[in-house]
């Protein structure tokens, strides 16, 4: 089992940014909803708080507060290019020091998160819209 003492204190940072940059980048996809979109990101947590004991990985994750680094970012595209670079890294750090199966969870959950995101919040009629789609898109191709 892989948890936190396998990870420096900065890969561990990177790693714990993951989810909530992910769903940061939902957010920031369409405009409105803000509110509602952070507070399905933080049902994500709870939610996979929730299925305790199936991962040491996860569990470590879910039971840090969920912290955002907006780093250099000034505007949504970015936040999206350098969100999914942290992402990369994240996978990328994992993939190194995990299980197959650790690394898949890790990836189910961050767009898990996102997915609770993009559809915390209807849009132009549809519960994702079409830029929170492409967000979804983008951050599955940069997990891999």
């Amino acid at each position: 089992m892989t948890g936190k003492a396998d990870f420096s204190e900065e890969e561990w940072t990177s790693i714990l940014q993951g989810p909530p940059t992910a769903g940061m980048i939902v957010v920031t996809a369409q405009k409105g909803g803000v509110f509602r979109e952070t507070l399905a990101l933080a049902k994500g947590y709870s939610a996979a708080r929730d299925e305790h004991g199936q991962s040491e990985l996860l569990d470590e994750i879910v039971s840090a507060k969920p912290s955002f680094d907006r780093g250099h970012s000034h505007s949504p595209e970015g936040l999206k290019a350098s969100g999914l670079e942290q992402l990369r890294t994240a996978v990328a750090l994992l993939e190194q020091k995990a299980s197959t199966d650790e690394v898949a969870a890790y990836k189910r959950f961050v767009l898990d998160v996102a997915r609770r995101v993009a559809n915390a919040h209807r849009e132009d009629g549809v519960n994702v819209s079409p830029a929170e789609q492409a967000a979804l898109d983008e951050l599955e191709a940069a997990l891999g």
